[in-house]
C-alpha cells in the first residue's frame, strides 16, 4: 500500500508529538523529585524523603509491563491507532492528578497514596506508548528508511527530556525556593494536561497502519481470525522468538540505564551529593538531551545504510569508555563546565544506540505480535534496570561511600547491551522486517 507524503508527515507528527507529550509528563516527576519528596513524603531526614519519592517514581515502572502487555495485545487486535488514542488519555489523567494534588501538610497520608495512584496510571499508559507509537511509525515508513523514521521515536523522548529540563531550569532559576515549593513545581504538570486533547486530536487524523490492515486482510482470507487467540499470540512470542526476545531485552537495558542514570539520576546526584546549583544542573541536562534530539536521526540513517549491528557495537563501546572517564572527571572536579562536557559527549555516544533501537525492537517480530513483543521486552528492561536506577544508585552511593558507584552500574549495562547486539538474529548485519 502506498502512503502519501502528507499522511507520512501526519504519522510522524502523531508519533513524535504525542509521545513527547507523554514522556514530558513522565520526566518532570523525576526532575522535580527533590521538591516532591519534601511536600508529599516527609520523613525523619531529607535522604529518607528522597528515597520515598524515588521509590514512587519507580512504582510507575512496575505497571509498565502490565500496561505494555494489555495495550500491546489491544493494539495487535484492534489497531495501532485506537491503542495510541487510549494511552494518551490515560497519561493526561495521571498527570492532571499530580498537578492538582494537595500536599501531605494539607490532607495527610492521602497525599502520598494519591501520588502513587497517579504514578500507577502514568506507568500503565507509558507501558503501551513506546511500542504502539514505534510500531505505527515503522509500518508506515518505506522499508529502506525504517531505521531513520523509527529514530524519531527516540527524538520524541529526547525532546520530552529536553523540554522537561528546560522547564525545570527556568523555574529553578527564576523562582525563589519558597515559590517553587508553593506552586512553581505544579506548572509543568498542569501543562501536561494538554496531552489529552492535543494528542488525541493529532492521532485521530492519521490512518490505520497499512501493514496492519494488510495483516488483518490476510487473516480474514485464510479464515484464521476465529481460531486465533490472545493467549496463543502471547505464548508464541516466548515459544517462537526466544532469541529475539532476549536480544532486544538486552539492548533495552543499556538504553534505559543511560536515560535514567544520565538524565534523571545525574541532576539529583549533582545537587545532593556534589552540592551544585540546581539551575546549572538542569541547564546541562537540557543541552545534553538536545544533543540526543539532533543525533538520533543520524544514527537511525546510518543503521539503514550500514546495518543495525554496525552502529550498535562501536556506539556502545565508545559510550562505555567515554562515560567512565567523563563521569570520573566530573566527580573529581564538579563544576558546570565538567558536567556540561559529560552530558554533551555522553549524549552524543548514547544516540548511536538510541537511534536504531525502535526499529530493532519491532522488525524482529512479525506483524501479528509486533506491538506485544516490543512492549514486553522494552517495559521489562525499563522496569528492572531503568525505573529503579535513581533509587538504587542514590542508595548505592550512600551505602558504599563512593561517588563512582553509579558508573559501575552503567558499565554492567554496556556489557549486557553488547551481548544483545551480538545476539540479534540474521547472518547479515542489517535486519529485514518480518511480515509473516
Amino acid at each position: 500500500m502506498q502512503v502519501s507524503p502528507r499522511m507520512m508527515r501526519r504519522v510522524v507528527a502523531a508519533s513524535v508529538i504525542g509521545n513527547a507529550l507523554e514522556w514530558f509528563d513522565f520526566a518532570i516527576f523525576g526532575l522535580f523529585a527533590v521538591v516532591i519528596s519534601r511536600l508529599f513524603f516527609p520523613a525523619h531526614s531529607d535522604f529518607a524523603s528522597l528515597l520515598l519519592a524515588l521509590a514512587t517514581f519507580g512504582v510507575g515502572f512496575a505497571m509498565r509491563p502490565l500496561g505494555g502487555v494489555i495495550l500491546g495485545l489491544y493494539g495487535d487486535r484492534v489497531g495501532r491507532k485506537k491503542a495510541l488514542s487510549l494511552t494518551i488519555v490515560l497519561m493526561a489523567i495521571g498527570t492532571g492528578m499530580m498537578g492538582v494534588l494537595p500536599t501531605y501538610q494539607a490532607i495527610g497520608i492521602a497525599a502520598p497514596l494519591l501520588m502513587v495512584l497517579a504514578r500507577l496510571i502514568q506507568g500503565f499508559s507509558t507501558g503501551g506508548e513506546f511500542s504502539g507509537a514505534t510500531t505505527m511509525l515503522i509500518e508506515f515508513a518505506p522499508e529502506h528508511r525504517r531505521g531513520f523514521y523509527g529514530s524519531f521515536q527516540m527524538c520524541s523522548q529526547a525532546l520530552a527530556f529536553s523540554c522537561g529540563a528546560l522547564a525545570a531550569y527556568l523555574l529553578t532559576a527564576h523562582l525563589t525556593p519558597q515559590a517553587l515549593d508553593a506552586w512553581g513545581w505544579r506548572i509543568p504538570f498542569l501543562f501536561g494536561i494538554l496531552v489529552g486533547p492535543v494528542g488525541w486530536v493529532i492521532r485521530a487524523r492519521v490512518d490505520e497502519s497499512p501493514e496492519f490492515v494488510a495483516y488483518l486482510r490476510e487473516k480474514a482470507e485464510k479464515k484464521h481470525a476465529g481460531r486465533d487467540s490472545i493467549k496463543s499470540s502471547f505464548v508464541s512470542l516466548f515459544r517462537d522468538y526466544p532469541r529475539e526476545m532476549l536480544a532486544t531485552l538486552c539492548i533495552c537495558v543499556v538504553g534505559t540505564v543511560s536515560a535514567y542514570v544520565f538524565v534523571f539520576f545525574m541532576p539529583i546526584f549533582a545537587k545532593r551529593q556534589l552540592g551544585m546549583p540546581i539551575a546549572d544542573v538542569n541547564l546541562a541536562t537540557f543541552v545534553g538531551t538536545a544533543v540526543l534530539l539532533v543525533c538520533c536521526p543520524l544514527a537511525g540513517h546510518l543503521s539503514d545504510r550500514y546495518g543495525r549491528k554496525a552502529v550498535y557495537l562501536p556506539g556502545m563501546i565508545a559510550y562505555g569508555i567515554a562515560g567512565y572517564f567523563l563521569f570520573r572527571h566530573f566527580v573529581q572536579s564538579p563544576s558546570f563546565e565538567s558536567l556540561l562536557l559529560a552530558q554533551v559527549l555522553i549524549s552524543f555516544f548514547m544516540s548511536f544506540f538510541w537511534g536504531p533501537t525502535p526499529i530493532t525492537l519491532t522488525e524482529v517480530f512479525p506483524v501479528g505480535v509486533r506491538s506485544t513483543g516490543a512492549s514486553i521486552t522494552y517495559n521489562v528492561g525499563v522496569l528492572v534496570f531503568g525505573g529503579l536506577a535513581p533509587l538504587f544508585n542514590t542508595w548505592l552511593v550512600k551505602a558504599t561511600g563512593s561517588n563512582m558507584a553509579p558508573i559501575y552500574y552503567v558499565m554492567v549495562s554496556v556489557v549486557i547491551g553488547l551481548i544483545g547486539a551480538l545476539l540479534l538474529p540474521g547472518a547479515a548485519a542489517r535486519l529485514r522486517p518480518r511480515t509473516a
